[in-house]
């Protein structure tokens, strides 16, 4: 303690001094621990704004559409593209074996032809138009696993470009592959006659750039991949090639349906993706460091030479390799843990605690959250008429999702922040030099400091789990522990226990935040975005999943986002008056919403955004041949009940779950049927034929079986992989062997055999049947389950008159909806039962 002086008797009295400790000092004193509740709802709005202004520049501030006259011979022009997606989609829906195909195929090949006329004097064009006869592709990975996909007279069109005088480029050439064909839905102007145009548009391009080429560039206009004959995964796995997908993408809620149609492209799409590939070609066919001839470059089995790749804003490409994305962020957590242990032998047995009590806040941030959505998810689908309202008007969900998983957010972390607060008190109460206000006040800035640490914590984890397991988003964790942790330290670290806590400053926000708003807030928003169009044919058996599980999906999304986003921010509120209003202005956002979907002021679906159903005539010989059943039925891969669509449709349908209808690529476990006038538009000269030709009981079981599938081209087989082995399958006209004899994989019991091509395809097919040397039989003779043996279903591109009624009243928010799987308007089903 420092002595009072002593008075004299000559000079005036002395007040006296004021107790003094030396750890506390005056400029040491804490500022009082409010914050204008203005201040917090300005940073939210901030926020908000910069997170959508990311996203609008990033994803829909498109380049400006250039004419023909603007680019010149060398450039790209969208307005040149637009004329041939025009005219392809004027042709209507064009998939394999259709009358359309084939025109679309004829203008392919003239433009292509006009190019070749055009191309630069030193540039070599070659044209050629080939037909593959007949093959198969057999895939373990992905939606092909347990499938083989069968093909027949299938189109192609092949285009290579190539210098003259440089012999050795024809070795060494860059594949470009789209495909022509659509699904029998739609015109596909987006999927992918947009694709078509983009090609004839680079390859005319690339015909006056090509003399100074060290490599050919081929253009492959292909057939067949709606029928997933040649997606990118065929290449990869059949072919061992790498490489990329381009592709611009905005409402996935149009794809495969009447709404992906020309006047819905938006201006500038296909001018950004033409200009991307025309520069990427130019790099790439220029360049010497492909490798040359045919030999290909052993993929790394480590997986450390993959690419991980981002851009920021669209402007800049940042490309490094897994290599050095491992060392870099084993070089961040190794820095992170070892700045963690210092603080935390600083601050010993205390700072420990808080720790703890810190990433408990987290936890309940997330349980909240997550509960608060997912009851949501919940009760949508009891109280309004779709499921899933918000397939039209996606800002629905900022309402509906967003809103109760930030006011769980909130709640969670201010749960946590109490249980801190009353820990750090009793840890403050023992320091008895400081008056009880001022250790009040430390205890709440103490607490929100270690509130905004914990948020390094959940990001320190995920960039660990990401660099463990190689994701390459990884990036995204770095970019969101790094610079606020930087922030955190530059402005508020206090390093020496002598100096009090202050009130975390309002400038560590911005500058904490910035970097990783403009690399993942246009990211986080497009991705929700992809999940709401992806609700339109989530359910891939209609009606075999809940009507809540897309809802919960999307709920623990939106979820996420907002702990892993907000954790930072949230913590300045505790210490301001804005949590009522934060409060009030969520609830009444979700009211809002929840009245627009209730009062139907909002549909669920448009013109322009509908629900996919399929309407189809059915002929069933599954349980009799000789005397079939014939019906519609009506299904929808969208979650939700059809009674508004039947109630508008009328004509007899009927709905529920009573019934299973078995299509062989899929089972529709909720749809509407009926049979009224359902037995005319079809022939049952069309029903297929299966015909067991021998079945003999040597030392293993084997059984011939002739396939007849009369006018179809384009059919499913499902084989019993419990009772059979193995199988081979023939091209019972020529004897060619299509699949042979080896390992198949299945998907729960079967192996799909799916069989596409054009018109001169062969119908008649030999299978070869080994069986399994187990067993189904019971003792008495009897088999457990009647499962078949075989299952067959026949697509034919024919509208019945009752069809044909039935989709003149469907509803304008609804479309038909085509995938590989689906079948066609008129289909017949077979089956060969064990017991033959």
């Amino acid at each position: 303690m420092r002595r009072r002086p002593q008075a004299s008797s000559s000079s005036p009295p002395q007040q006296p001094q004021p107790t003094q400790t030396p750890s506390v000092t005056t400029p040491c004193l804490p500022q009082r621990p409010h914050r204008s509740p203005f201040v917090c709802l300005t940073l939210f709005a901030v926020l908000i704004y910069s997170s959508y202004g990311v996203y609008h520049y990033q994803f829909e501030s498109l380049p400006v559409p250039l004419t023909a006259d603007q680019v010149g011979k060398r450039g790209f022009s969208e307005f040149s593209a637009r004329k041939h997606v025009r005219a392809l989609t004027e042709l209507g829906p064009h998939p394999v074996g259709s009358d359309a195909i084939t025109l679309a195929l004829q203008y392919v090949l003239a433009e292509v032809e006009e190019i070749k006329k055009t191309a630069h004097w030193e540039v070599e064009v070659e044209v050629e138009e080939f037909v593959a006869k007949t093959g198969a592709n057999q895939m373990v990975s992905g939606l092909f696993k347990g499938k083989t996909l069968v093909y027949s007279d299938l189109s192609h069109i092949v285009v290579r470009v190539s210098p003259k005088y440089a012999a050795d480029s024809v070795d060494n050439a860059v594949l470009v592959s789209s495909h022509i064909d659509t699904v029998f839905s739609t015109g596909g102007a987006g999927d992918c006659s947009s694709c078509v145009a983009v090609m004839l548009e680079l390859a005319r391009g690339v015909s006056q750039w090509a003399h100074g080429f060290k490599h050919a560039v081929i253009f492959l206009f292909n057939t067949g991949e709606e029928e997933g004959l040649s997606d990118f995964q065929v290449y990869k796995e059949l072919a061992g090639l790498s490489g990329l997908d381009f592709a611009y993408t905005d409402n996935g809620a149009v794809y495969h349906t009447k709404n992906d149609k020309f006047e819905l492209l938006q201006l500038g799409s296909l001018q950004h993706l033409g200009e991307n590939m025309l520069a990427f070609l130019l790099r790439v066919a220029a360049s010497s460091y492909l490798p040359k001839a045919n030999v290909m470059q052993e993929e790394d089995k480590t997986g450390l030479s993959a690419a991980v790749y981002f851009d920021i804003l669209g402007w800049y490409m940042i490309v490094y390799r897994q290599r050095f994305a491992r060392m870099l962020y084993n070089s961040v957590i190794a820095q992170s843990l070892l700045i963690w242990t210092t603080s935390l032998l600083m601050g010993g047995y205390p700072a420990a605690v808080s720790l703890v009590l810190s990433c408990l806040s987290v936890i309940l941030m997330w349980t909240f959250a997550l509960s608060f959505s997912i009851i949501v998810a919940f009760i949508i689908p009891l109280i309004s008429s779709s499921p899933v309202p918000y397939i039209a008007n996606p800002w629905l969900v900022v309402g509906l999702f967003a809103a109760p998983a930030l006011l769980g957010a909130l709640t969670g972390q201010y749960l946590g922040y109490l249980v801190l607060h009353k820990y750090l008190a009793n840890a403050y109460s023992k320091k008895k030099q400081l008056s009880p206000a001022i250790r009040t006040d430390l205890v709440k800035l103490e607490a929100e400091r270690w509130l905004y640490k914990a948020g390094s914590i959940q990001w320190l984890i995920l960039l660990s789990l990401g660099t463990y397991y190689r994701i390459g988003s990884s990036y995204l964790a770095l970019a969101w522990l790094v610079p606020p942790a930087f922030a955190y330290g530059f402005l508020e670290a206090t390093l020496s226990p002598v100096r009090l806590p202050r009130p975390l400053k309002l400038a560590t926000l911005p500058i904490g935040l910035a970097i990783p708003v403009i690399l993942s807030a246009g990211v986080f928003i497009r991705l929700a975005g992809t999940i709401i169009g992806g609700m339109v044919r989530f359910d891939r058996d209609p009606g075999g999943t809940p009507d809540w599980l897309g809802n919960v999906i999307l709920a623990v999304f939106v979820a996420a986002v907002m702990c892993l986003t907000l954790v930072y921010l949230l913590s300045y509120i505790h210490l301001s008056g804005a949590k009522r209003l934060i409060i009030l202005s969520t609830c009444a956002m979700f009211g809002l919403s929840l009245a627009l979907v209730l009062s139907g002021t909002v549909p669920a679906f448009t013109n322009d955004t509908s629900r996919a159903v399929n309407v189809v005539h059915v002929v069933d010989t599954t349980r009799s041949i000789e005397d079939p059943r014939s019906y519609v039925s009506l299904f929808s891969s969208t979650p939700g009940k059809l009674t508004k669509e039947v109630e508008q449709i009328k004509e007899g349908f009927r709905c529920g779950r009573d019934q299973v209808f078995d299509f062989v690529t899929f089972k529709v476990k909720y749809g509407c049927w009926t049979e009224d006038d359902s037995d005319s538009g079809w022939s049952e000269a069309d029903i297929p034929v299966m015909h067991v030709q021998s079945d003999t009981q040597g030392i293993e079981r084997t059984t011939e079986v002739l396939i007849d599938t009369k006018g179809s081209i384009r059919w499913a087989l499902a084989i019993n992989t419990n009772e059979i082995r193995d199988f081979a399958f023939t091209d019972a006209g020529n004897s060619e062997e299509l699949v042979s004899v080896g390992d198949k994989s299945n998907v729960d019991g079967w192996h799909v055999i799916q069989f596409a091509g054009g018109n001169n395809s062969p119908r008649t097919f030999g299978l070869t049947l080994f069986w399994t040397k187990s067993s189904t039989l019971k003792a008495d003779g009897k088999r457990d389950k009647q499962a078949p043996l075989l299952k067959l279903r026949t697509d034919m591109d024919i509208v019945t008159p009752k069809v044909k009624r039935v989709l003149s009243k469907l509803p304008t928010w609804c479309s038909l909806f085509g995938k590989s799987t689906s079948p066609y308007t008129l289909a017949f089903l077979s089956s060969l039962p064990v017991d033959f």
